[in-house]
């Protein structure tokens, strides 16, 4: 017999691997069907930093080196050094990308703040006039 923390732990774990699609998901059908559910999950999702995008990258390559570790050797050597090799290129494909990202989420922030200090300096500059008064 299965226990509620149990049953709690297999949900985390089953909608952990499907992504932030799936939290989404099961808080949307939570406010749809019985409103305080959806708010526990919309907190329980805060409260965990589920809502944070690093949540699932962090969360998928700490399982993926998880799986590596509890990977026995497959008794070639040979191809245990490829594999090896090629999840760790992969690691730090992923750490390079994020990073890209990173990068261009600050240039846009930078584009878009220049553009404000821009607008802001053209009307400062160019003070509206007082429209002529009619008598």
């Amino acid at each position: 017999m299965s226990t509620p923390a149990t049953w709690f732990s297999s949900t985390e774990s089953w909608l952990d691997e499907r992504g932030k699609g799936a939290w989404l998901a099961a808080m949307i059908l939570g406010f749809i069907f019985f409103w305080p559910v959806g708010l526990a999950i919309l907190f329980y999702m805060i409260w965990s930093n589920r809502m944070s995008g690093s949540f699932f990258c962090s969360r998928s390559s700490k399982s993926a080196a998880r799986r590596v570790s509890n990977t026995q050797s497959s008794g070639n050597a040979a191809f245990d050094a490829y594999r090896d090799d090629t999840l760790k290129r992969l690691e730090d494909e992923q750490t390079a990308f994020q990073s890209f990202l990173q990068r261009l989420r600050d240039a846009k922030d930078k584009t878009e703040f220049d553009q404000f200090m821009n607008e802001r300096a053209r009307d400062v500059a160019a003070p509206s006039s007082p429209e002529p008064k009619t008598v």
